[in-house]
């Protein structure tokens, strides 16, 4: 037989693909019988590892990136502190693209058939629960980043969302805007979910009221913010103030402000989440809560090393969640309310 994958020997020796992975990574954590069992598959299957898997015989760790984020600033602030990370600790950085839960299986698959020996989930998938089921069933160390809600037994980095979207709806009160909307962000994300309840928990505290033609739903994409932001600049009553759940969003609201001839912040205050480089890109430049995504990547590379490393030494798996801090950053796309004058 020829194609066999890591699947067609676990199922022929009875074991799990990721024994299968350690035997043909040289493990030494397996015992002689089930390594001969995995060895006599190998051999019925012919099957041929592949340049990833002698790669990780050398000792080169290689993380698995399962990705699936529809922010392109974010995959691209993430990538660049995983691979400054895997530089620094001699490890190697595989990805492999995960088009939603249909996807996942088939993406696990070849990142386990490629050789990895560990793998981070940042969002969306960080929140489902049937990859983190999988990834847990074939005892993979794994790292969930930026989920709101990390599960008890897998490590995990992120921020505080919820006092992040505080901080800033309570910034956006102090420059005295009492008209603010909200764009959602995907509603299956935890911080989206998060954000949007501090925002509204922090009008309330200011005794205002959010009617619902004042929060619109977004996607965390650029395209679902630009029909946001129509839907909520539509009507003769605009907002003073927008808060979009992430900065790809408000640089959308920026664009379709600027189309309708508003000054931004003149006649609209715009403010975003996560300080991505669109955030420093658009015009004005975006206010929005620093979320130290590339830094989140690099303490998410360390854990998953060092989780492999202590199981392959017989120690109990990690099950650590990292707090990093948030920073609201002031830029010029914020301002006081039309008519009246900052402080």
């Amino acid at each position: 037989m020829s194609g066999a994958t890591v699947y067609d020997v676990a199922r022929v020796a009875g074991v799990s693909a990721m024994t299968v992975s350690r035997v043909i990574n040289g493990h030494a954590n397996v015992s002689d019988v089930t390594r001969a069992k995995v060895n006599a598959a190998l051999e019925a299957l012919k099957y041929q590892p592949n340049l990833a898997a002698r790669a990780a015989r050398t000792g080169t760790l290689r993380i698995g990136l399962l990705y699936s984020h529809p922010s392109a600033s974010f995959l691209s602030e993430f990538l660049v502190g995983a691979m400054d990370q895997c530089s620094q600790s001699g490890g190697q950085l595989i990805l492999e693209r995960c088009d939603g839960v249909q996807g996942q299986q088939a993406a696990i698959d070849k990142l386990i058939a490629a050789g990895a020996d560990g793998i981070l989930v940042p969002p969306p998938l960080c929140d489902s629960k049937s990859a983190l089921k999988r990834l847990h069933d074939i005892g993979m160390p794994t790292v969930a980043v930026a989920t709101a809600r990390p599960s008890a037994g897998v490590p995990a980095v992120r921020i505080d969302d919820y006092q992040g979207a505080l901080a800033m709806t309570r910034y956006l009160l102090e420059l005295g805007h009492t008209d603010i909307a909200f764009i959602k962000g995907d509603p299956k994300h935890t911080p989206a979910q998060l954000r949007y309840r501090a925002f509204q928990d922090a009008m309330k505290d200011a005794g205002l009221t959010v009617a619902a033609g004042r929060v619109a739903q977004g996607l965390f994409t650029y395209r679902s913010g630009l029909d946001a932001a129509r839907q909520l600049l539509a009507g003769a009553q605009r907002p003073s103030a927008i808060f979009a759940s992430n900065d790809d969003m408000a640089a959308a609201v920026v664009a379709v402000a600027h189309g309708l001839h508003l000054s931004v912040p003149g006649d609209l205050t715009v403010c975003g989440f996560d300080d991505t480089p669109v955030a420093t890109t658009v015009w004005p430049e975006l206010t929005t809560i620093h979320q130290p995504i590339a830094d989140m990547a690099r303490a998410a590379v360390s854990l998953v090393l060092e989780d492999i490393r202590r199981r392959r030494a017989g120690d109990a798996k990690l099950t650590d969640h990292h707090l990093l801090e948030f920073t609201l950053i002031a830029r010029g796309s914020s301002g006081a309310p039309p008519g009246t004058h900052s402080a």
